[in-house]
């Protein structure tokens, strides 16, 4: 009895620290709402960005952001959205003179960068500076800080400049160790995302497309340092393929960056830019904060009776709900469902970010767009990555708008059905044996290997997930199924590649698909609106907000390394369905 009470006086106290702190979070959060007012910008400011954080579409509706709780940090994570909108506001914001690149280790994807890039072109218009510091400069960050006015590094700091590189992650040697054999049922010469799993190493098909589209994204990358630095190409190429840029010094002597200077130094030409006085602070305003400033014709832009409709899918693609950083079949189509009924909508613009994911989801997504395509102008936006799934979403549209380094192609199905038998018999003496009404009643079953007839069934039906997905193509982009075929075939492609081959219309960011989209619905007067509606934590499930807690603690802890976490917890969704999947992730440090 005594142990009796124990455990309930236990559930007690847990049912009511849980309370406390339930209803400490939402004072905190009614607090904090309360209290988040506009901005207000001093004259002669600054614009700080620091972009040491991954950059999704969209600013998270985070509540809890700055009240300090475990999971949450209290630097807010900002959107690509709210950066470019900032970055456009402040280009006519007569309180701020310039903006500071602050040292930034790019998270983010080349695209994204190339997006954050051309808005801070488009901001130097303006005749306002920019000034980029760094005690250490990543290739990312320098590709978009190349474009300051200033480039400056601490005297001490590293400035890696070696060329690119892409590197997979091969699992058949543990396979083997452990008595698994990866079955892998597949379209695709370069469908590359099942060799981790049956070879050692890449195939030759593999290596040719990775070259090919690597070096697409090198040209691209050296050929706009080129155009601010007013360095050749082939010398830029030369310094990093020599690793001519050891120390500092070597950085200022190659015209890679104007100077090397302490941080108190960067301060001092920050105030005389500014006509700050020396002994006084620079009057600067975060990236973060400046959303919640107000300019002249923010409120109430566009008419509310004409709407162009932004309906962002990012992240990897399965059936079910999604968020702000997967996408969920059901979830995404109810968004386009939604849009495509609503009258005030003119025109819609599909912003998609994803390396693909199941197939069946994937075609359940282009269903929708092929629907809207039929009433009213759909324009695709593609992100860092819109391949294979990805590309399945978007091909029904009207016209696909890329950035030169975006990840594209990839058209192509396979699955992969694990075979355990060596691993339940061999190394761990389990056995299995049943009954069955059907000769394939118990076709997937894991403790065995395939049989060539259900070989031959599954072939079948990824043959037919191919051919389904080519056709969608070849309708979509006003091809033949067989040529498309033939840049398909699960080959990957950049947007500059992606063009002249006809899977892309143009080059050019998401405020070019919303202008385009405007002017194929024949308005000028509207009001974009962002679908789907982003939930706040309060409005999610328990499990939700755990999950969420959970995910951002491990980004926090892993860094850049969360990456390989990812994949290898996307090994599972693998295994469950037919996918339409990028084989790998493309990092540029």
């Amino acid at each position: 009895m005594k142990q009796f009470f124990k455990f309930v006086l236990a559930t007690v106290v847990g049912i009511i620290v849980a309370s406390l702190i339930l209803v400490l979070i939402v004072v905190g959060v009614v607090v904090s709402a309360s209290g988040d007012k506009d901005v207000n910008v001093e004259d002669n400011s600054v614009l700080t960005i620091s972009l040491d954080r991954p950059i999704p579409e969209r600013t998270p509706n985070n509540p809890l952001a700055n009240l300090g709780i475990p999971g949450f940090d209290s630097d807010k994570t900002t959107g690509l959205n709210d950066l470019l909108a900032n970055i456009k506001k402040a280009k006519t914001d007569k309180h701020i003179k310039g903006i500071y690149l602050s040292e930034s280790y790019m998270l983010s994807g080349q695209a994204t960068t190339e997006e954050i890039r051309r808005a801070l072109i488009d901001f130097k218009k303006s005749g306002k500076f920019i000034i980029a510091y760094a005690e250490v400069y990543t290739q990312g960050f320098y590709y978009l800080a190349s474009v300051a006015d200033k480039v400056y590094m601490n005297p001490k700091g590293i400035f890696d400049f070696g060329g690119f590189s892409s590197q997979i992650t091969f699992f058949k040697g543990a396979l083997d160790k452990l008595g698994i054999e990866a079955q892998v049922i597949k379209v695709g010469t370069y469908k590359s995302a099942v060799e981790p799993f049956v070879l050692n190493k890449m195939s030759d098909a593999n290596r040719e497309q990775v070259n090919s589209y690597l070096g697409s994204l090198y040209d691209y990358f050296l050929t706009g340092i080129s155009a601010y630095r007013h360095v050749p190409v082939d010398s830029l190429r030369s310094i990093a393929n020599n690793l001519q840029v050891q120390n500092p010094e070597d950085a200022v002597k190659y015209k890679l960056i104007d100077g090397l200077k302490y941080k108190d130094e960067i301060l001092d030409e920050l105030k005389s830019r500014t006509g700050t006085a020396k002994k006084s602070t620079v009057k600067s305003v975060d990236i973060a904060d400046y959303t919640h400033t107000k300019s002249d014709g923010d409120e109430d832009k566009g008419s509310s009776d004409k709407r162009i409709a932004v309906v962002y899918a990012s992240g990897e693609i399965s059936s079910g709900d999604g968020d702000d950083n997967k996408i969920g079949s059901t979830t995404i189509s109810a968004a386009l469902r939604k849009v495509r009924l609503d009258d005030k909508v003119k025109a819609v613009v599909f912003r998609v970010n994803s390396p693909g994911g199941s197939s069946l989801a994937s075609a359940v997504i282009w269903r929708e767009v092929q629907l809207i395509h039929q009433v009213k102008p759909i324009i695709i936006s593609m992100g860092d990555y819109a391949a294979s799934g990805g590309y399945y979403i978007s091909c029904a549209a009207d016209s696909i708008i890329a950035e030169p380094n975006t990840v594209t192609g990839s058209i192509g199905i396979f699955a992969i059905l694990p075979n355990m038998q060596k691993l339940f018999n061999d190394k761990l003496g389990i056995t299995f044996d049943g009954v069955k009404t059907g000769k394939y009643a118990d076709l997937g079953d894991i403790s065995r290997p395939l049989t060539p007839e259900e070989r031959l069934i599954l072939q079948n039906q990824v043959n037919r997930g191919y051919d389904e997905f080519t056709k969608a193509v070849a309708d979509g982009r006003h091809k033949t199924q067989t040529y498309i075929n033939s840049i398909g075939q699960g080959r990957v492609w950049t947007g500059a590649q992606a063009v002249k081959l006809g899977l892309v219309d143009r080059l050019g960011s998401i405020n070019d698909a919303i202008a385009s989209a405007a002017k194929k619905a024949k308005v000028s007067d509207y009001k974009v609106v962002a679908y789907p509606e982003q939930k706040n934590m309060f409005s999610k499930a328990a499990s939700s907000l755990s999950t969420e807690v959970r995910t951002r603690m491990m980004q926090s802890e892993l860094g850049e390394n969360y990456r390989y976490y990812m994949q290898i917890k996307s090994v599972q969704e693998m295994m469950r369905t037919p996918q339409a999947r990028l084989p790998y992730d493309v990092v540029v440090k």
